[in-house]
């Protein structure tokens, strides 16, 4: 009787426990609900803090107000705040990440689950890594008869005729080589090392067939480029492989690859002819634009100037004045253009309410007093006597003199940029190559890294995913037919692509 009472008991403490712990995982799910929510607030506020911070486009950090006596009346003089450090700053969530849970219970041999209760739960977190996955897709292609009829599946179709390579695995290799700038060996060598055995042939075969493939959407974007109102353009260099030896006995060439951005567009288009220089290449190109185009103060840019308006670079200014070292002359000068920098960015167009007519008077407000100090002190120093040619403050007096017109333009409008940094932060793609890859392999080769360097600097400037963008338009760029409009290519170039996958969304 006794022993039978005891078991009764003992079985309504195991149903009062289960109860118990119902409640406390139901209490435990509410209360991760609710850090779920919190910690998606808190990404979306690092996140509009992150594109406000984007948004700013600095092109240098502005020093504080100089105490020199040379500083302009009326610049501020209040300190900015310390930056702060990683002391005592949060991990990071990681929201964007897949998340496996798992419960791990007590491994002690005296422990009963059955008889015990929860009491707490302590989250610890670990981030796995899982090495590049290749999957190998087999797809079974049924045929049926029906009524003396035949019916028969289909099988996704692949960019190329013949080819088992989807247009993710192609977008795999061209994100590697051109966003992250690994030759095609040491990517050979990656895949092979992660179980996929694959030959330099290959890979190079897959990236020339996908530059045919591509062939109308790049000259699309060639021309997209030249609808935007406001161009910005620059050149940089790379070493190419080519027949002729030079004097060392090495067929290396030192070729040069051009680059043009459409402003308010946000695309991206390198071009390269041989590795030439010319200047027919960059004017043959932009013959017919009537927007306004910011470069350096290379001549065949300046010749520009004869049928549109071309923007200066504060920047390249800056850079041959503080070659000259310690010379007080040019140390003013560079003090007002930093003063410049440094009004400009206290107002940024879209943010409270501030527009491009806003920016427009401020301009007018802030910067032409400071031109006008500085041109006059430019000219008393090209008049100088003592200022002897070729020598470096000679040539940043002259250089920025003859850039005068192209500086002034830039305070036309409220939204033109003060420097050209936003080419040459992109150029750094082809710096980068340059520095892994050493050379292309071929004329041919450059001409199919300006393409996809073209395509993936777009992406970059549209904050669009390249590897997605590229897996999904090779195949829908596969399936176009060989006389497909040109204008169809448009809506494939990455502005577009992104206008389109976010009202899907």
């Amino acid at each position: 009787m006794l022993q039978q009472q005891i078991s009764f008991l003992q079985q309504q403490l195991r149903e009062a426990n289960r109860k118990a712990d119902a409640l406390l995982k139901e209490v435990a799910s509410l209360r991760n609900l609710l850090e779920r929510k919190s910690e998606e607030e808190a990404k979306q506020k690092r996140v509009i803090k992150g594109l406000a911070k984007i948004s700013q486009n600095k092109s240098e950090k502005q020093p504080s107000a100089p105490a020199s006596q040379e500083a302009v009346p009326g610049q501020p003089s209040e300190k900015k705040e310390r930056a702060h450090t990683n002391n005592g700053a949060k991990r990071k969530q990681h929201l964007e990440v897949e998340v496996v849970e798992e419960n791990v219970d007590p491994e002690d041999p005296r422990f009963n689950k059955d008889l015990a209760r929860l009491y707490k739960t302590r989250d610890v977190i670990r981030y796995e890594l899982i090495p590049m996955r290749f999957i190998k897709k087999i797809y079974h292609v049924r045929t049926y008869t029906q009524n003396d009829e035949y019916f028969s599946g289909k099988a996704p179709d692949a960019p190329f005729l013949n080819s088992q390579y989807d247009g993710s695995f192609i977008a795999g290799m061209a994100q590697l080589r051109y966003m992250y700038a690994m030759p095609v060996e040491r990517i050979v060598k990656l895949f092979n090392d992660n179980g996929f055995d694959m030959d330099k042939g290959t890979a190079h075969g897959l990236l020339r067939k996908t530059e045919r493939l591509f062939e109308n959407l790049y000259h699309v974007l060639g021309d997209a480029i030249k609808e935007d109102t406001y161009i910005a353009g620059d050149e940089t260099y790379h070493r190419v492989l080519v027949d002729t030896k030079n004097k060392n006995g090495k067929g290396i060439k030192k070729a040069y690859v051009w680059v043009v951005t459409a402003v308010n567009t946000g695309l991206v288009y390198y071009f390269y002819h041989d590795g030439s220089r010319r200047e027919d290449i960059i004017l043959d190109y932009i013959k017919g634009y009537r927007g306004a185009f910011q470069s350096d103060g290379f001549s065949p840019y300046r010749k520009m100037a004869k049928w549109l308006l071309r923007l200066a670079c504060f920047q390249h200014v800056k850079r041959k004045l503080l070659d000259c070292g310690d010379d007080f002359d040019t140390k003013v000068i560079v003090r007002l253009a930093n003063y410049i920098y440094h009004q400009d960015h206290k107002h940024i167009i879209g943010v409270d309410g501030w527009t491009e007519r806003d920016h427009y008077k401020w301009r007018q407000q802030y910067a032409l007093p400071v031109m006008r100090i500085i041109r006059k002190k430019l000219e008393r120093m090209a008049a100088d006597k003592s200022l002897l040619p070729k020598t470096e403050k000679y040539d940043a007096v002259h250089y920025m003199l003859n850039e005068w017109d192209g500086l002034m333009n830039i305070f036309t409008r409220g939204d033109y940029h003060l420097d050209n940094n936003l080419v040459e932060r992109l150029n750094r793609y082809i710096s980068l190559s340059r520095r892994n890859s050493l050379f292309f392999g071929s004329h041919t080769g450059a001409r199919r890294a300006a393409m996809f360097y073209s395509l993936a600097c777009s992406c970059r400037l549209q904050g669009v995913n390249f590897f997605k963008y590229i897996s999904d338009i090779i195949n829908k760029a596969a399936a176009m037919p060989p006389r497909t409009p040109l204008s169809k290519y448009r809506d494939l170039l990455p502005d577009r692509w992104k206008q389109k996958n976010i009202a899907q969304e």
